[in-house]
């Protein structure tokens, strides 16, 4: 007997809205009432009801005539409030005024094409530039496991929409980790491509060269229909990776601080792939260590750079916390970023080697549970850790490299609370990784 349809996935409700047993109407009005019943998590900034609605009808016409576009015809997605959507403002989180777009966003004009229909804009840290979701002039994402808790950031607040079923895909941006941060705190998937694979017109940008777009959803099937759609391409579900792969698990500087459940759901993913007949071995990446400065002296500057006029008419409308990181970028000299992305350079050098005759990096995508909001430091292994620091030091190296990377949900036992884990990939083989991943979902799980 096949196996019963998961309908919280694209690639199985899509089948249903070709045959007409689902109607697009019912799907993207379950989405709008789940929003409703669930605004405690504050996961939207702008609902978009009545032009969801709109297309819904359309869309649902179409297929009953014959003319079905896709597996994402008539899905309801979320866009984080960082892409332009022509006709809703984009308030990238923050009570600076808004940008008024009057064109889409070029991966928002693919997903429309492909029949995608959005329901809102998503809740973010202010301007990307955070990983809790706190920071936001429309108040913090609540996780939905857990409402006292991060939904992680930046991208919170796509990845609480996915986790509490607002939507059935989400679109995030990543700088130093924000679409796989959010994914591991909510227990979701979420891929960030290779560095410059989908482009970043029509995002406000972050860090010029560590940002990256990238799709969000509740299985690596989905997100590889988003991604390919994204990108341009015909999109085909992966097939898992059949052969004996091969995995490193970069444990000094990685895994040296983990907390427990973390810990056990790294533990119990390396069992289930060597149980499954693959290799796993422990790797080193040289400088791995110096990733933070690296990463802050690239990233401070670049965000000050683009925030420059912002920040002298509207300063006082930040949030705190980002202004600061904000003025910090000048102060960082030339010489600074200069040294560092020569260090970035010998980054990418180091990951590519490591992948020599490897198929994959497995890392955990976040050293910690979702933090408590407010916290301001975490608990690991007896001595305290800024909870910024600790929710980048497992993602923000491969922003810098521009391997791709995906977090997904990983099994654990020693708490409610979602793990995840992240798997790397060579630099221009996103398409690879996706279907590597997609067996070790049905493994790890």
């Amino acid at each position: 007997m096949s196996a019963e349809p998961d309908l919280r996935r694209i690639v199985d409700v899509g089948p249903l809205l070709k045959g007409g047993r689902l109607s697009p109407v019912d799907l993207v009005s379950g989405c709008l009432a789940q929003i409703a019943a669930r605004s405690e998590i504050n996961a939207f900034i702008t609902r978009t009801e009545d032009r969801a609605m709109e297309e819904a009808r359309a869309h649902e016409s179409e297929i009953r005539a014959g003319r079905y576009r896709g597996p994402l015809h008539g899905i309801p997605i979320a866009v984080k409030d960082l892409i332009d959507v022509a006709g809703t403002p984009t308030t990238s989180g923050s009570a600076v005024p808004a940008r008024q777009p009057g064109t889409d966003a070029p991966s928002i004009t693919r997903l429309r094409a492909a029949g995608a229909i959005i329901v809102g804009k998503t809740n973010l840290h202010e301007f990307a530039f955070g990983t809790t979701s706190e920071e936001s002039a429309f108040g913090p994402v609540r996780n939905p496991h857990d409402l006292s808790r991060s939904a992680g950031g930046s991208s919170g607040g796509s990845a609480a929409a996915l986790a509490a079923g607002m939507c059935f895909g989400a679109l995030g941006t990543d700088t130093g980790g924000s679409i796989r941060i959010p994914s591991a705190a909510c227990g979701t998937v979420g891929l960030k491509p290779t560095l410059d694979e989908i482009s970043c017109e029509g995002v406000v940008p972050l860090s010029t060269t560590c940002d990256h777009l990238g799709p969000m959803a509740r299985s690596v099937a989905d997100v590889a229909l988003l991604y390919a759609v994204m990108k341009g391409v015909d999109p085909v579900p992966p097939v898992g990776a059949n052969e004996r792969l091969r995995f490193g698990v970069p444990r000094r500087f990685f895994c040296d601080r983990l907390d427990p459940g973390t810990r056990d759901a790294l533990d119990r993913a390396v069992d289930a792939l060597r149980n499954a007949g693959h290799a796993v071995d422990d790797v080193e990446i040289e400088y791995a260590a110096s990733t933070p400065d690296v990463y802050l002296h690239i990233v401070l500057p670049e965000a000050s750079q683009f925030h420059a006029p912002a920040l002298e008419r509207f300063a006082s409308s930040y949030c705190p916390g980002v202004r600061i990181r904000l003025e910090m970028g000048r102060y960082v000299l030339a010489e600074d970023y200069v040294r560092a992305m020569r260090l970035r350079t010998l980054l990418t050098a180091a990951v590519d080697r490591v992948l020599v005759g490897r198929d994959a990096l497995l890392l955990p995508a976040l050293p910690i549970a979702a933090p408590v909001l407010g916290a301001s430091t975490v608990d690991l292994g007896g001595s305290p850790e800024p909870v910024r620091a600790a929710m980048l030091r497992l993602t923000q190296l491969f922003n810098l490299t521009g391997h791709p990377s995906i977090a997904l949900p990983a099994a654990q036992t020693t708490d409610p609370l979602p793990r995840g884990i992240q798997l790397v990939g060579r630099r221009s083989a996103t398409e690879r990784l996706l279907e590597i991943a997609a067996g070790v979902e049905l493994l790890v799980r």
